[in-house]
């Protein structure tokens, strides 16, 4: 992007701390907390003065489309865009399709992430989707691991990236992504599926009600109160 390009896009971003104005837009993305009642109220709010011609998503990662389409009051409207943190960076964003979910909007969400210069993939409505489906078990496993001492906090991490390519280790994603996050995450995943694998351990457990939700708050796996990272003392055994 030039100089110009830049100057160019600033000039069609605007920002609002109120719902009202948002009656202009075409497609809205939710990005707010990840519970299903404040995305309801949200979704039933927006549906009062927006135009049925604006389609709603939601950026969650493990909540079912189908429940926030249908509090929506447009279902056929409703689809889910969840994109992947850091968005300037990551590619991927995953298009869910409700049960209700017209053809149309699908298509055009679609479309609309491509324009981004995203690359989309499509997934069924379920808890999860696909990546988390698969990412979340490896992350609590990780934590087991540790519990279980199999390796350090560090070792675990350099192994990850290491042994598997993977970009950071599963402790360092975790901070990254906010502990805090990955915990109601699996709540959410866990009412849905029922299985040990998608359970929070205890250790995640107490990081949560201490507070130390990662880089969001300077301490999680990793206190970052230093000029480098180092294992935090709460979890260090």
């Amino acid at each position: 992007m030039t100089a110009k390009e830049r100057d160019e896009a600033l000039t069609r971003v605007a920002g609002t701390v109120e719902l009202e104005p948002l009656a202009e837009c075409d497609v809205i993305i939710e990005a707010i907390i990840e519970e299903i009642g404040a995305k309801n109220e949200l979704f039933g709010s927006l549906d009062g003065f927006c135009p049925r011609r604006t389609i709603f998503a939601s950026n969650t990662s493990s909540l079912r489309i189908t429940e926030m389409a249908v509090s929506s009051g447009r279902p056929d409207r409703f689809v889910g865009l969840h994109f992947f943190n850091p968005v300037p960076a990551m590619a991927l964003v995953e298009v869910v399709r409700a049960g209700g979910t017209s053809a149309g909007t699908f298509e055009t969400a679609m479309g609309f992430a491509r324009s981004l210069g995203k690359t989309p993939v499509a997934c069924r409505d379920n808890s999860g989707f696909i990546v988390n489906r698969l990412l979340v078990p490896y992350m609590l496993d990780a934590i087991r691991a540790y519990e279980e001492g199999i390796g350090s906090i560090e070792d675990i991490d350099t192994a990850m990236q290491l042994g598997c390519g993977y970009p950071m280790g599963p402790f360092a994603l975790s901070d990254f992504v906010g502990n805090d996050t990955l915990y109601l995450i699996t709540e959410i995943m866990f009412e849905e599926y029922r299985e040990k694998r998608f359970a929070p351990p205890p250790l995640l457990r107490r990081m949560y009600a201490a507070g130390h939700h990662g880089r969001k708050t300077g301490r999680g796996f990793y206190d970052y109160s230093g000029e480098a990272p180092v294992v935090s003392h709460f979890v260090k055994r």
